[in-house]
């Protein structure tokens, strides 16, 4: 288990996120075809962001694009109107606010809003990304690999050393970004499960997380509810992974992610919570009390 000396802090927009403990992003899927994760209408989104945090989540990550193998892309006025009011109303809520997306525009109007975090699939390699990030120099930034885009990405992907292949690309992303002014202290770094990935590259990914932290950055963890989960168990379907999904979470902890980004927030909660009175996350129980014996 990977226990760097001093604890990191993720510096956003309005808030600095103390990494001393795992960190939960709860999902909150402002698209039509997402039902679980509050996407139904606006106002199953307002309510689910409020659901969430309540649930123990320290992030709301808020996207308007399905980025699931196979999806389309959507025009950048609708995808705008999907989490706008949603990202206004997070921002009210007390809680680091993110937002989902790969497009320049939205990533500027969100900023201009407040927004704290830009959390993009495609690690700001669309023309102007770099630059809308740029623009705003206290925001948070999530670099996630990916191969190919989400449209075309499960097509018979290949990699030769997925480790070192995604060690280098976000290596890359960094180096571009710093060349531009931006902190090392606003970047973290997901490795992208399930982007561009085949199943054993997944978890060879998680069982090499230390190439990525070696990068001297947080590392970002999304497991939840992968398809590679499915495999794993048996086939189960989207709906029945929680179980398997917060294994992945405790397991991408374990190995020294500081971030986890999740559906399922109070189940992950709870077992950060007990791996973290065992001993075996950094940070410390808020308080360990015995119970009451009647």
């Amino acid at each position: 288990m990977s226990r760097p000396d001093s604890a990191p802090v993720w510096r956003t927009t309005r808030h600095a996120i103390d990494l001393g403990r795992v960190r939960i992003m709860g999902i909150v899927n402002a698209t039509p075809d997402s039902f679980s994760d509050g996407g139904r209408d606006l106002q199953a989104s307002l309510r689910h962001c409020e659901t969430l945090l309540g649930q123990g989540a320290d992030i709301l990550d808020i996207g308007g694009e399905s980025t699931r193998p196979g999806s389309e892309p959507v025009p950048e006025a609708e995808e705008w109107a999907r989490v706008e009011p949603v990202l206004r109303h997070a921002l009210t809520l007390g809680v680091a606010v993110s937002v989902d997306t790969c497009k320049p525009g939205v990533m500027r109007r969100a900023l201009d809003l407040g927004v704290d975090i830009v959390n993009d699939v495609a690690a700001l390699r669309a023309p102007g990304a770099v630059d809308a990030v740029a623009a705003h120099p206290s925001c948070g930034l999530c670099l996630m690999h990916m191969t190919g885009e989400p449209r075309t990405m499960q097509h018979a992907p290949h990699h030769d050393d997925v480790v070192a292949e995604v060690a280098a690309h976000l290596a890359g992303r960094v180096a571009e970004l710093e060349a531009r002014g931006v902190g090392r202290a606003r970047i973290v770094l997901d490795p992208g499960i399930g982007f561009g990935k085949r199943v054993e590259d997944n978890f060879a990914l998680i069982r090499g997380q230390q190439a990525l932290l070696a990068l001297g950055l947080p590392v970002l963890a999304g497991w939840s509810r992968k398809s590679s989960l499915g495999v794993v168990t048996g086939g189960r379907p989207v709906g029945e992974r929680m179980v398997a999904s917060v294994a992945a979470a405790l397991a991408a902890a374990h190995c020294g992610a500081r971030v986890v980004r999740v559906h399922d927030v109070a189940e992950t909660a709870d077992a950060l919570k007990v791996w973290t009175a065992a001993g075996l996350l950094p940070g410390s129980p808020d308080q360990l009390q015995p119970a009451a014996v009647n």
